[in-house]
């Protein structure tokens, strides 16, 4: 992995912001960078990815001088709109930002914190108001940071050589979904880490720009399946089961097999008597053993076979009944099974 390390005395940011429509929660989002980065930053870079005639218009008529906007011919889609965006930039790090967002405070600083403490982390988020986890529970690496293994491109901090070394986003995936979560399996197999930081909130209304209609189930079937066909290892969905016991005492070779399968865009749900905390990353889930969560995880990906359970594994002491249900079951379905000693 090369080392692409900014200034050490303060790392210089700039903003991109791809836009498509949605011309007032565009503006929405443009003021709120000029109200609170303003001063911390070089310039915000707008993408226009051909947008209608209302707010090509709204663009033209802000006059904010660190404000560049370019205007394209035609409709290329988020990750050709964000690679054009940011080769512009000069800046150290540079926060991308969806049209769709807005920001509540300055949060450049605790990102820009955690970029410079981890020399290994390729890229940073803020939360938003809808984040589906309990980031409590989770281990917090130097600078503040939750490590995930899935990266997802609402908004990020990235570092900018870094991110054109790679290429940018997969051009392959055209108008949007999923190119965000390519260009995280392509950092991992760098060796480069991903971030979440619980500190640092902003609001993403989801869908502004395409909605959720046709269009959308369509544009996600459609990069689903190749994103699958990149990376099979992905359909690893491992259910783990165990006693009360910390992530810290399992086993050395079960705790390297699960990091493998979440490197590779897998997931681990972790079943114990009681909730553990201090997990090492967002895609190690854990839940109290209850039938609701058991009777969920069986007809899990019913309708994709990327969620489905692949394997059950079990750790020892683990009450008779539960291993004769989670037995019968991987029989029913033919999963694999395998049983861990305790260490």
């Amino acid at each position: 992995m090369t080392e692409l390390a900014p200034r050490a005395d303060a790392p210089s940011v700039d903003v991109v912001i791809p836009v498509f429509n949605a011309p007032a929660l565009t503006q929405r989002c443009i003021e709120s960078v000029i109200s609170y980065l303003g001063s911390s930053i070089q310039a915000i870079h707008i993408q226009d990815d051909a947008s209608g005639l209302e707010t090509a218009t709204m663009l033209d008529q802000l006059s904010f001088p660190i404000l560049h906007i370019v205007h394209a011919p035609e409709n290329q889609g988020y990750g050709a709109s964000v690679n054009e965006a940011l080769a512009r930039s000069k800046a150290d790090f540079v926060l991308v930002l969806n049209s769709d967002t807005e920001l509540l405070e300055n949060i450049l600083p605790p990102l820009c914190k955690a970029l410079l403490a981890d020399p290994k982390l390729a890229v940073i988020s803020p939360v938003h108001q809808d984040y589906k986890f309990r980031l409590d529970r989770y281990h917090r690496q130097p600078g503040g940071y939750v490590l995930t293994y899935r990266f997802q491109g609402y908004g990020f901090l990235i570092r900018r050589q870094l991110f054109n070394a790679l290429g940018g986003f997969d051009k392959e995936f055209g108008r949007g979904y999923f190119e965000d979560t390519d260009l995280g399996r392509r950092l991992d197999l760098q060796g480069w880490r991903m971030g979440v930081h619980p500190d640092v909130h902003i609001l993403h209304a989801a869908g502004a720009s395409f909605g959720r209609g046709q269009s959308y189930r369509r544009l996600v079937t459609q990069n689903r399946s190749k994103y699958l066909a990149r990376y099979p290892r992905v359909y690893r969905n491992i259910v783990l089961i165990s006693r009360d016991i910390t992530y810290e005492d399992l086993p050395e070779q079960l705790v390297e097999s699960i990091d493998r399968v979440l490197r590779e865009g897998g997931s681990v749900h972790w079943l114990t008597p009681a909730p553990v905390s201090q997990l090492p990353c967002l895609q190690l889930r854990n839940s109290s053993i209850g039938f609701k969560i058991i009777m969920k995880l069986m007809v899990r990906g019913r309708s994709r076979q990327d969620k489905r359970i692949s394997a059950v594994w079990i750790l020892p002491r683990v009450p008779v009944v539960l291993r004769l249900l989670f037995k019968l079951w991987v029989r029913w379905k033919s999963l694999e099974m395998r049983t861990w000693d305790a260490g």
